[in-house]
């Protein structure tokens, strides 16, 4: 029984890393494509930043509630929260690549300060996606004191990454075309 659980780990471990290096990989060559004689997809940004903040109010809710002993509706919420990540990711590229990137025209400290936030979020972003799937797969095997703990740090990094994606939006929404 632990042979079959660690030997399953094994598995979603070399999955998870695969996946950990694919996405950041193949987000940053899709980003590089533009589809020709395509029209921009201008009506994303604020769907996909309403998805962050989405994300972000349901994150607290399953932590409110598995805090409460709802790990079903818990175990729900997270499933929810990967499935609208893996959205906004769609949606970013899709975005991205039927539209030039628009440049942030705020000036002074306004403008290192939304640099910091954007890089912050890009970095957390790619850390983040190990970080979920592990911590998920944890939970699925049951192996419920590993997944808490490593939740502990997921939670605060994800959380960031999700309203910092907000931020990024609204702070850049002046200055699109």
């Amino acid at each position: 029984m632990i042979e079959d659980v660690v030997l399953k780990e094994k598995k979603f471990n070399r999955i998870i890393n695969i996946v950990s290096v694919a996405i950041p990989v193949v987000v940053a060559l899709l980003f590089g494509v533009k589809l020709p004689n395509v029209e921009p997809l201008s009506f994303l940004p604020p769907i996909y930043a309403a998805i962050n903040a989405v994300t972000a109010i349901l994150l607290i809710i399953a932590v409110i509630a598995i805090k409460n002993g709802r790990r079903v509706l818990h175990q729900r919420l997270m499933t929810t929260c990967i499935a609208l990540s893996l959205l906004f990711l769609l949606m970013y590229v899709a975005y991205h690549m039927t539209s030039d990137s628009t440049p942030f025209g705020g000036e002074g400290l306004l403008r290192y300060v939304y640099f910091f936030v954007l890089i912050s979020h890009i970095l957390l972003s790619i850390v983040i996606i190990p970080l979920v799937l592990k911590t998920y797969a944890r939970a699925y095997l049951k192996q419920f004191e590993r997944h808490r703990r490593l939740a502990k740090i997921t939670f605060p990094i994800w959380l960031y990454v999700a309203i910092t994606g907000v931020v990024v939006y609204l702070m850049i929404s002046p200055y699109y075309q």
